[in-house]
């Protein structure tokens, strides 16, 4: 009879030991679910925030357009809409008005003698938005008169429910924007572009 060694033994015993394995199995599996859970509650939350913001805004651009439109009350709305779904919001809302929808991201005029697209070395301009000095888009800051057409932009920063773990500090907090355009009522006579000359440096 041949006896086989007892590390031999032991071996086999060992490698035919099929207990504790699926503990082990759960060790490498659980950190990949759960990160893909998190993952996907926090994208979730994305989603429905940015529709949330969406709407908020939607509403809010709509009522500073009126002839009695408070901006104040406007961004109060969207905050009130949102601080529930995102954790210690801050909104940062911006406001650009313009004559009309065909004056968006619209330089001012003026004269560009060396073809590079700027107004410099002395070129005249016309001072469309009566600011004192020329623009390569010529859209006021705030709420516009009557008429006016006003991009309504409103950044929203906030801290998400669910934290990816082993994600940088840098993903801490999700930032979110919405923007709205809108013409307002016309409550008055539209107050037309300056025609006043300047020349730049």
């Amino acid at each position: 009879m041949i006896r086989v060694p007892q590390h031999r033994r032991r071996l086999r015993e060992c490698i035919a030991d099929e207990r504790g394995v699926t503990v082990v199995e759960f060790a490498l599996v659980a950190p990949v679910f759960i990160l893909l859970l998190v993952g996907t509650l926090d994208i979730g939350q994305m989603v429905y925030a940015q529709s949330v913001l969406n709407g908020a805004v939607q509403t809010a651009a709509r009522g500073a357009s009126l002839e009695d439109g408070d901006t104040a009350a406007a961004d109060q709305i969207v905050l009130d809409r949102v601080d529930g779904i995102m954790p210690g919001v801050e909104i940062d809302a911006t406001r650009t008005s313009y004559y009309d929808f065909a004056d968006i991201e619209r330089p001012e005029q003026w004269n560009d003698e060396d073809d590079n697209n700027v107004c410099n070395d002395g070129e005249s301009y016309v001072d469309e938005n009566s600011n004192g000095q020329w623009d390569d888009d010529i859209g006021v800051s705030g709420n516009g008169g009557a008429n006016d057409v006003v991009i309504y932009t409103v950044t929203a920063t906030y801290e998400p429910l669910f934290k990816v773990p082993f994600t940088p500090e840098s993903w801490a907090t999700r930032t979110l924007e919405s923007t709205a355009v809108k013409k307002n009522q016309p409550f008055a006579n539209q107050e037309d572009y300056s025609s006043t000359a300047g020349t730049c440096s």
